[in-house]
């Protein structure tokens, strides 16, 4: 007898420190935070209480997300003004890398300034997206010039950048790159990465650069505005890309898949339903993976049951989205930045 209620004491006490179930979200709150005449399609928190930012213009910036009190400058490089669609963080320092030749990477300087660590000349050179591993290892991709994509990685917090030959990469497609979107065709995992495409394709590597492979994928890529234009993992088994084509944004065929396995397959989901285009997809923090949001000029769509099933929660435009806990993100578009408390 005493056994037995020992048993039904630890059976109450374990049930009691478990978590209930986050309900999903049925609506979503929209703040704005930021209205002002420029693009802004790279957004990355740098710890948890400032946003950082970069946009069209030369203009960049942070916000404080307790008071959303916002700072802006911006950056020239001689005569010419830069767009920037790229951002990345580590503990230390901000970086953000212009579109176009020349392709201008800075990072946080010592005098108060952004100092420039990397640049690239030549034609076809257009970056796309930037992330980081850790304090010390990031990546960014962009077009394929010469025959294969290009892709800079750092070993050293961003001090230096070094483009990996075109020897070390899988055979590129001609014309294939990634779309600078929302800076989240790149994810990172462990020490994986993956980079989604235009052709639809995902290059992986499992030791943070040193070698690639492909995956290949069944999102529509037919023609050169469709691919992958977004992808998150969960963890480094669990990941979802969502692509489509902005110049037919209804169209829902073939633009989501999603991976259990590493990237090593991946299978069509929810295929002929909404939502169509969108530039970025994230996964919901603390949800087991179940939960995803899906952001586009296009509005608002959310799946509480892993992508199978998604639903509208508003058509408000935005290009990109980064969160901030499991119920709070951040958006920036055209012209604006909000605040996005889902509910």
């Amino acid at each position: 007898m005493r056994s037995i209620l020992s048993f039904l004491t630890i059976l109450v006490l374990f049930s009691c420190t478990q978590e209930p179930k986050k309900q999903p979200f049925q609506t979503v709150e929209i703040t704005p935070v930021l209205e002002d005449s420029v693009s802004i399609r790279a957004i990355t928190f740098l710890d948890g209480r400032t946003l950082a930012f970069a946009g069209s213009n030369g203009i960049y910036g942070t916000v404080d997300v307790n008071s959303n009190q916002v700072r802006t400058s911006k950056q020239n490089y001689d005569s010419i003004t830069p767009s920037f669609r790229a951002v990345g963080g580590t503990s230390e320092d901000f970086f953000m890398l212009s579109v176009e030749s020349p392709a201008l990477l800075y990072k946080t300087g010592d005098q108060g300034k952004m100092e420039l660590v990397y640049t690239e000349e030549g034609e076809g050179v257009f970056y796309d997206s930037l992330t980081f591993w850790d304090d010390t290892e990031g990546i960014a991709v962009g077009d394929t010039v010469e025959g294969c994509l290009s892709i800079i990685i750092t070993r050293d917090g961003g001090n230096s950048w070094v483009k990996i030959p075109c020897s070390d990469l899988p055979e590129g497609i001609a014309g294939e790159g990634a779309f600078a979107a929302s800076n989240s065709n790149i994810a990172v995992q462990g020490n994986k990465v993956w980079i989604g495409t235009t052709e639809g394709r995902v290059y992986y590597s499992g030791d943070r650069g040193m070698t690639w492979e492909i995956q290949e994928t069944p999102i529509i890529s037919e023609e050169p505005t469709q691919g992958i234009y977004s992808m998150d993992f969960f963890d480094e088994n669990m990941g979802f890309a969502i692509g489509g084509d902005y110049t037919q944004p209804e169209s829902n065929n073939a633009n989501k898949i999603k991976t259990v396995d590493g990237g090593k397959t991946w299978q069509l989901i929810a295929d002929g339903q909404e939502p169509g285009y969108k530039s970025c997809v994230q996964f919901v923090p603390n949800s087991d993976g179940d939960a995803l949001v899906a952001i586009g000029f296009t509005g608002i769509s959310y799946s509480s049951d892993g992508g199978e099933n998604w639903r509208s929660l508003s058509e408000e435009p935005f290009f990109t989205l980064r969160f901030l806990n499991d119920s709070t993100a951040f958006a920036a578009g055209s012209k604006r930045i909000a605040r996005l408390d889902f509910k």
